[in-house]
């Protein structure tokens, strides 16, 4: 994992504990510092939670605001509800699943 992975994991648990709060996981799929981009992806109990965008708008619009390294953020969003069963430490990481269908969902 890059050094900036690692920063927005942590940044995830410390500013995003909301997520975990209700079930939720997150997983940085890619941080590339060099690239400026990072993705996010959701999953748990924010598929088909109603405030899933709203979460995933707050994510992009800090993590541009946190890491100087950043300009693009993508949150993806999963629709089915599925998650793979490998877990880290505080309800973190695991497979997760996630449909394309929605626009509004990377």
């Amino acid at each position: 994992m890059s050094d900036l992975a690692e920063r927005v994991e942590t940044w995830m648990v410390g500013q995003m504990p909301i997520i975990q709060m209700h079930g939720g996981t997150s997983v940085v799929r890619e941080a590339d510092a060099e690239e400026g981009v990072v993705v996010v992806e959701l999953g748990g109990t924010c598929s088909g939670c109603g405030i899933s965008d709203l979460t995933a708008q707050n994510i992009k619009r800090d993590l541009i605001m946190d890491f100087d390294e950043v300009d693009e953020v993508h949150v993806k969003v999963p629709d089915t509800g599925e998650m793979g069963s490998s877990t880290v430490e505080g309800g973190r990481g695991g497979d997760l699943q996630y449909s394309t269908e929605s626009s509004d969902h990377f």
